[in-house]
């Protein structure tokens, strides 16, 4: 009896984590066949045939000289390398790679699902698994050859084992945890943020030993140290990525919207032109681009403080002036706006004494800072979806608990 009574809760959540993963797979195969990309575009595709051909990852060739990327982050375009070793066709090819990405989230639901388990009651944490499942947005970003699915599957595990060091400090939730945090650096700078701020977040609330939080940072730059030891060689500089200075002067000029701008004037592309084409260019242009920035914001702080708060409340809700293709189908900004308001009231409902919401809460809040202080576009809201949507189970939770339990 006892043994019965064990093994249906067990199949039960077996039925759970299967239906979740099925839904996601059947919900992202028509979209990816009939609104998937048919080619590597834009950087993905330099960066791929540079690596096929000559074997390195290079973004600009300076007549025949091939600069190593120090522009785009390397683990998506390695990601897509992978899949070259498998000698497809071009239409194969690329097929393969956005079914890849079809079933990496359909595992980052069922992660979700688990996280969600966390906070909020088993019904609860379905239905929210469900929504990010078939979230419009997220469903669309499969089909796409972007970095989007790939960050999305390694942060799902990155809070999962944070949650994990909290609950039973295991030597395997550390290492993975680190490895996952080491990966997503690679897949965006930003989370270099995130990242330090999980980090101190163990260690004073959490009261994680320092021992272990140094072993967390270690096995991160261990991960991440192929690609700062090759750039050291190739640029006597050890960074991850260069292009701070251009972000924030895309995001901070006088024709810059929320979305930023690439109108470049004549004085600024002269200053550009005159760069010499070696393998400090990047590092170089950079450096102009974040002097420009700079003056810029010094010149009118008003206007750029205002275009930041203006980018705040877009990254929050939806950008009223966006000039993005399709921005505006209901089945985009009606979610979007809708998770945006009830995710608000979900963090004041939120418990001040759990540690772990007020965890999820202040990397809310980093990742709409970090964010808005660039150029945003609508797929970076993917990187608080999750979030918004755990905070919308937490006032679906108290709705519950407050009005429904009582009829």
């Amino acid at each position: 009896m006892f043994l019965n009574n064990y093994q249906y809760p067990k199949k039960k959540e077996t039925f759970k984590i299967i239906l979740l993963f099925l839904v996601s797979i059947f919900i992202r195969i028509p979209i990816v066949l009939f609104f998937g990309d048919i080619n590597l575009e834009n950087e993905w595709i330099i960066l791929h045939d540079n690596l096929t051909k000559h074997g390195t990852l290079a973004l600009k060739n300076f007549e025949g000289y091939l600069l190593p990327n120090l522009w785009m982050p390397p683990l998506y375009a390695y990601y897509i390398y992978f899949f070259s070793f498998f000698k497809l066709d071009h239409q194969n090819f690329i097929s393969l790679i956005l079914f890849s990405q079809v079933f990496l989230a359909s595992i980052s639901v069922i992660i979700f699902y688990k996280i969600n388990k966390l906070f909020l009651p088993n019904k609860i944490s379905l239905f929210n698994a469900l929504l990010f499942s078939l979230f419009p947005l997220y469903a669309y970003s499969c089909s796409q050859i972007s970095s989007a699915s790939l960050h999305i599957f390694l942060a799902m595990f990155f809070y999962y084992f944070f949650f994990q060091i909290v609950n039973n400090k295991k030597k395997l939730s550390i290492f993975l945890f680190s490895l996952i945090a080491g990966l997503l650096i690679l897949t965006r700078r930003e989370f270099i943020a995130i990242f330090a701020l999980s980090s101190l977040y163990l260690f004073l609330f959490f009261k994680i030993p320092i021992k272990k939080i140094l072993l967390i940072i270690l096995i991160t730059l261990i991960t991440t140290s192929p690609y700062l030891i090759r750039n050291f060689i190739a640029f006597e500089k050890i960074t991850i990525q260069a292009g701070f200075g251009y972000n924030l002067w895309k995001a901070n000029n006088p024709n810059a919207k929320v979305e930023g701008s690439l109108l470049i004037d004549d004085e600024l592309q002269q200053k550009i032109g005159a760069i010499p084409k070696d393998k400090f260019y990047r590092i170089n242009e950079d450096k102009i681009f974040l002097k420009e920035a700079i003056k810029n914001i010094k010149e009118n702080p008003k206007l750029y403080l205002i275009l930041y708060l203006k980018k705040i409340i877009s990254f929050l809700f939806i950008d009223i002036d966006s000039s993005q293709n399709n921005y505006y189908n209901p089945l985009h900004y009606i979610p979007v706006l809708v998770l945006g308001i009830t995710s608000l009231f979900g963090i004041f409902l939120s418990s001040k004494k759990s540690y772990s919401l007020n965890y999820l809460i202040l990397i809310f809040f980093l990742y709409i800072m970090v964010f808005s202080i660039f150029a945003l576009l609508p797929r970076y809201k993917l990187s608080i979806i999750p979030l918004q949507i755990i905070f919308t189970g937490i006032l679906l939770n108290y709705i519950q608990n407050k009005f429904l339990r009582k009829k």
